[in-house]
């Protein structure tokens, strides 16, 4: 069952963040399904300094974010990696949740040659998911509650199994880059590296 547009409109976006640990992301791109646990993010908000959209700032990459949550936001990264987004919170007030990492279950074969490497580093980072589910730029925007890009309900994953700790890569956000906002679902073998 697909997570109802509520779940996404919270706004604590650091608890939607911990509440989509063990929910399983489905992609339908060219008529090929593939799905894949999450087990690991990393929380935005608007009032701190690693979201692209601090302090309301509006362009032509974080217009989406803007938007009643329950769609995708996914840039590019480095000009190569396409990342995936989750934007939350009601309309105007811009956060999002990164899915950093995913562990495959359906449509791995399908995964494997739209990357070209098997194993662990199959989707062990955001660039990587995307590139296996077959996530692009072009899906910035769409809904979360179609049939090309949507999140399930999956496994329960008690408090005692997840990680908290700070994000990756935002040493720009200064005091804010140690929010412990990152979370993993403690041993999972998919976890990105630092």
């Amino acid at each position: 069952m697909k997570l109802d547009q509520n779940f996404y409109c919270g706004k604590k976006v650091e608890y939607i963040a911990k509440g989509l640990l063990g929910k399983v992301l489905h992609t339908t791109i060219e008529g090929i399904r593939t799905s894949a646990y999450i087990v690991e993010t990393e929380a935005y908000s608007v009032k701190e300094k690693g979201c692209h959209a601090y302090n309301y700032k509006r362009t032509n990459r974080t217009g989406v974010m803007f938007q009643k949550g329950g769609i995708a936001y996914v840039y590019v990264c480095y000009g190569i990696h396409h990342l995936f987004n989750v934007v939350t919170n009601i309309e105007g007030e811009p956060e999002a949740v990164l899915i950093r990492a995913v562990a495959p279950i359906v449509g791995t074969n399908v995964m494997e040659k739209r990357r070209g490497v098997k194993g662990v580093s199959l989707t062990s980072g955001p660039g990587k998911l995307s590139s296996a589910l077959g996530i692009h730029h072009s899906h910035n925007g769409i809904s979360l509650s179609g049939n090309i890009i949507w999140i399930e309900e999956g496994m329960e994953i008690e408090d005692r199994n997840i990680v908290s700790t700070t994000r990756i890569g935002i040493d720009y956000a200064e005091e804010d880059a140690l929010l412990p906002w990152r979370f993993y679902i403690r041993d999972n073998k998919y976890i990105s590296k630092r």
